[in-house]
């Protein structure tokens, strides 16, 4: 068997969990690991080569990629270097501000058509995997609605995209975000209210900020409550923590979500379509489904398709390592 052989660009938490995830999926391999900082991911990590982002030529000529997963925040990261590496190789990555998608993909699309690539976006649980089940779930009970909650314990779940942004704000040190579901509001969904929801009526964002020495708490505050695409719209609690306490406290990365869609079928027979999903570790969780999308994008490139792509424009199988064969006679 050819492996198809995968760069991860970015080695924080998702860049590290593609790399394991890697290690599950007979058909791939890592080849290398980009970074904008090198010599600081060679400090704990050696199992492949690893070499600076930035010299875009020297890495393809010298890996040999078929693909490249972008592994880098969607505040900052992906907006710059999805479209310039959709230029030179295949991508996959996990942009999720979902407000700015289709700005990004009409980037990407440019780009990677130009370039005869192939570039998919905006994958993992969500966008990706809920992306595809509210269109089944509307599709299958037309009028309805599917609604997407998440944080459903009482914890909450922690956020990855909503983190990094805390984390770009001048004067943060650290930080993690845990958003929390309205319960009353997944309620009148079952129901078939089919309500008209902003934002804010599904969900709460709770901060925990760890400041550098000496930054204005209230200025960085009013940063967050007003950033847009991440928390402006929502009711948020903002907590001024130590770095103690948020190594503490905040261990680990569980997520769960719940997509859901009530209507009615033919004669006016209630329905309710769910899908849940229950991560122990979020990052590792989007680095898994990363991972099949590479699989998919690269039979998309040896089809000679190009462009951009998203879970919605993907056939299933394609994300699969078994033959269609299989597929039938185990899956179906």
């Amino acid at each position: 068997m050819k492996k198809i052989r995968v760069v991860v660009a970015g080695y924080g938490n998702v860049g590290r969990g593609v790399l394991a995830a890697l290690k599950n999926n007979p058909d791939m391999e890592a080849v290398g690991v980009v970074s904008r900082n090198p010599d600081r991911v060679k400090q704990s990590f050696d199992e492949v080569p690893v070499m600076q982002i930035a010299d875009t030529d020297a890495w393809i000529s010298a890996l040999q990629p078929d693909v490249a997963i972008l592994c880098g925040g969607s505040k900052d990261d992906l907006p710059v270097q999805g479209p310039a590496l959709a230029a030179k190789i295949n991508t996959v990555d996990s942009f999720d501000n979902h407000s700015r998608i289709p700005e990004y993909f009409a980037a990407m699309d440019e780009a990677a058509k130009t370039a005869g690539n192939i570039s998919v976006i905006s994958t993992g649980w969500d966008p990706g995997i809920f992306s595809m089940e509210r269109v089944v779930a509307n599709a299958f009970l037309p009028g309805s609605r599917a609604y997407g909650f998440y944080g459903l314990g009482e914890k909450g779940g922690l956020s990855m995209g909503h983190s990094d942004a805390l984390r770009t704000i001048p004067g943060v040190k650290d930080a993690r975000q845990y958003t929390h579901a309205v319960t009353e509001s997944i309620e009148k969904v079952r129901t078939g209210e089919n309500p008209e929801f902003t934002a804010g009526d599904m969900h709460t964002r709770e901060c925990f900020v760890v400041l550098e020495e000496g930054a204005d708490a209230e200025k960085i505050a009013e940063t967050i409550r007003t950033m847009p695409g991440y928390f402006a719209p929502y009711k948020t609690e903002i907590h001024f923590v130590s770095q103690e306490f948020l190594n503490e406290k905040c261990a680990g990365f569980p997520h769960d979500g719940l997509v859901v869609a009530a209507g009615t079928t033919g004669n006016g027979n209630p329905a309710r379509v769910e899908y849940r999903c229950q991560w122990g570790s979020n990052p590792e969780a989007t680095a898994n489904v990363l991972v099949a999308h590479a699989r998919a994008a690269v039979r998309l490139a040896d089809e000679g398709q190009k462009g951009a792509f998203t879970i919605l424009d993907i056939p299933p199988a394609y994300f699969s390592l078994h033959s269609k064969e299989e597929l039938l006679a185990k899956f179906m």
